[in-house]
C-alpha cells in the first residue's frame, strides 16, 4: 500500500515505525475526547495496537494508516480502511474475476486533541474515499460509530455520509458495553459530486 498524500496530511501505511509518534499523540490529548473511540495509550498499548492492526492487514482484512501533518512530520494519529467485502459474483456478473474489493468500511479513527476540528480529519477521509472509490473501484463505502457520539456523527455527515439507521449491541463500545452503533455509508454513484465538496472543502473553500 502506497502513502496518500494531500495537501496538509499525509496518510502512512502504519508500521512499528509509528510507536512513539503515536503513542505521544494519545498522551497530549485530553482522555475524556475518547470517551467513545477506543485509543492506545502508553508505549505498549500503541504497540499491541499496531501490532493487531498489522495482522489484520496480513489477513486482507484492512489498510490501517498514520495520520502524519505535512508541514512538521507530526504524528496525528491513526485511521484504517478495513472490514473489507470480496462478493461471490457468478461468471456472468462484470465484476466476476476481479481481484478488488466490492465494499468496505472507514474506522479506527482518532486524533490527538491538537489536531480535532483541522483539516487532518476531513483529508483524511478524502485521501482513502479517492482510494477506495478510484483505486480499488469499490460499490460501498461505510462508516460506523457508536450512537452516542454525537460530535463523530455530525463529522460523517458534513463530509457526505448518508444515515441508514442504528444497528443495535453491534460491536465492543469503548467503555466495554454492547454498543448500538450509528450507520452511515457512501455508494460509488455518489462519489463524483461528493468529490468535488470534499475538495472544496479541503481547500478551504466551503
Amino acid at each position: 500500500m502506497e502513502t496518500l498524500t494531500g495537501k496538509h496530511i499525509r496518510l502512512e501505511p502504519l508500521d512499528r515505525s509509528h510507536i512513539e509518534g503515536l503513542t505521544a499523540a494519545s498522551a497530549a490529548s485530553n482522555p475524556e475526547l475518547y470517551k467513545w473511540s477506543p485509543v492506545p495509550t502508553g508505549t505498549a498499548g500503541v504497540t499491541a495496537y499496531i501490532e493487531k492492526a498489522l495482522a489484520e492487514k496480513a489477513a486482507g482484512n484492512g489498510e490501517p494508516f498514520a495520520n502524519v501533518r505535512i508541514a512538521d512530520n507530526r504524528v496525528l494519529g491513526c485511521t484504517r480502511l478495513w472490514n473489507v467485502e470480496r462478493w461471490a459474483w457468478p461468471p456472468a456478473a462484470a465484476r466476476h474475476g476481479i481481484a478488488k474489493p466490492d465494499a468496505c468500511e472507514i474506522g479506527w479513527t482518532w486524533l490527538t486533541e491538537s489536531a480535532i476540528r483541522t483539516a487532518a480529519n476531513t483529508e483524511a477521509k478524502f485521501l482513502m474515499l479517492t482510494y477506495a472509490f478510484e483505486i480499488w473501484k469499490v460499490l460501498r463505502v461505510c462508516l460506523h460509530t457508536d450512537v452516542r457520539n454525537a460530535r463523530s456523527r455530525a463529522a460523517i455527515e458534513r463530509i457526505g455520509g448518508k444515515f441508514e439507521g442504528i444497528l443495535r449491541a453491534h460491536r465492543i463500545a469503548a467503555d466495554l458495553i454492547p454498543r448500538d452503533s450509528a450507520r452511515f455509508s457512501i455508494v460509488a454513484a455518489e462519489w463524483p459530486e461528493l468529490k468535488q465538496r470534499l475538495s472544496r472543502m479541503v481547500q478551504g473553500s466551503e
